[in-house]
């Protein structure tokens, strides 16, 4: 027994091992594959990074940090397989599928979340409650609410005392309730002497609580607190959910800036992948019938290696945790056509040879041989536009 003899049961058993290894990577298809937005729905948005006075230019570091935040921010909403990836200098691109509230995404992404505490006077403390209170009013005028908005936003925050503690300081925030049913905050602090001597050292005093320069409330220190605090406010239940989010996630170093925003609703990209895959199917179903009705049993084995073809590119596609669009799959089905294409070039050398006399194992060796030219530069025409692309 020779290599010559264990040649051909060696490459079935290859082709085998790499059939069923394919399989074992592609299936189900339904969890294996990724779709893009265009097939699923989700959002897409482009975020632009802007300067500020504390971060005068944008630099490579910086946009990597912001990209870290906005990773831990989106996961903490529970977005599965979220593409985040840098555009330029400057600009960052975010894509979310099958996102539910697109525009809790887009909020969450948006603010900055810088936490500050200050210590508060109370005529300062009394204007800000009083303030907040306006802009829960229905019937305001234009002029008081935005006057409270001002003193809200800007003011309270001018007229406190010094940064005393911030969210840097945090080591966990979490949504709750307090005794009464309403949304909060429960914080937990990296280190509990450091908060425990402001709190001690201010007995009696409002506690101002800021976010973005933005005032949220002031609740009075009773007794001194060392490990775990609460952030009280006006909250919804979503608005405490997003806050303690971003508040794990930490704050944004830069301000962003969302420049271009598309939603694709689920139904779109469900009509999109149903009516593509229909297409891809019934194109291959054609390619297959015709390799058999002109080739006969050469078009039949050729169609066997079109299917082991089909199932590795999933398995590719699979492993490398791609995300499959509605281009993907038009260039899916194109590759296809090219093997193909490459298909009846050695068969018509094959024929060729055959008419002229040859044996079968010796046309099937020169019309490889033959075609191989026109096969390679096919190919590699192929592979630099690609590169190009």
């Amino acid at each position: 027994m020779n290599w010559k003899t264990l040649k051909a049961p060696f490459k079935a058993l290859v082709i085998v091992a790499i059939c069923a290894l394919s399989l074992w990577q592609a299936m189900p298809v339904q969890k294996k594959i990724h779709l893009g937005l265009d097939l699923q729905g989700g959002a897409r948005l482009l975020l632009q990074l802007l300067p500020t006075a504390e971060v005068p230019q944008i630099t490579t570091q910086i946009q990597a940090q912001t990209r870290e935040v906005i990773d831990r921010r989106i996961n903490g909403l529970g977005v599965a397989e979220p593409s985040i990836s840098n555009v330029g200098a400057d600009r960052i691109l975010v894509e979310l599928p099958a996102v539910k509230n697109p525009d809790q995404a887009e909020q969450v992404l948006k603010q900055v979340a810088v936490l500050e505490y200050k210590i508060v006077p109370y005529d300062v403390m009394q204007k800000a409650e009083a303030a907040l209170a306006t802009l829960q009013l229905p019937n305001v005028s234009a002029k008081d609410k935005a006057a409270a908005e001002k003193y809200v936003a800007e003011t309270a925050y001018a007229l406190s005392g010094n940064i005393v503690y911030s969210g840097k300081d945090l080591k966990s925030a979490q949504a709750s309730y307090d005794q009464s049913g309403r949304p909060n905050i429960l914080f937990q602090t990296k280190n509990p002497a450091k908060f425990g001597k402001l709190t001690t050292a201010n007995v009696q005093k409002p506690l101002g609580i800021f976010l973005d320069h933005r005032y949220i409330s002031a609740p009075t220190i009773q007794s001194p607190i060392y490990d775990n605090g609460e952030i009280t406010g006006q909250f919804t239940e979503d608005q405490t959910i997003t806050l303690a989010n971003e508040l794990n996630a930490g704050a944004l170093p830069a301000k962003i800036s969302i420049i271009e925003k598309e939603t694709i609703g689920p139904t779109l990209g469900k009509i999109d992948l149903i009516q593509s895959m229909r297409a891809a199917a019934l194109g291959l179903g054609l390619v297959l019938i015709f390799m058999i009705a002109i080739y006969r049993l050469p078009g039949f084995l050729a169609d066997v290696a079109l299917a082991i073809y089909v199932l590795i590119m999933l398995a590719i596609l699979a492993l490398s945790q791609a995300s499959l669009t509605l281009p993907g799959i038009a260039g899916f089905v194109l590759s296809i056509g090219m093997a193909v294409d490459a298909n009846v070039l050695i068969f018509e050398r094959i024929k060729e040879e055959l008419w002229n006399g040859k044996t079968m194992r010796a046309a099937v060796r020169v019309g490889f041989q033959r075609a191989f030219s026109a096969v390679f530069d096919s190919h590699f025409t192929t592979i630099v536009g690609a590169g190009v692309l």
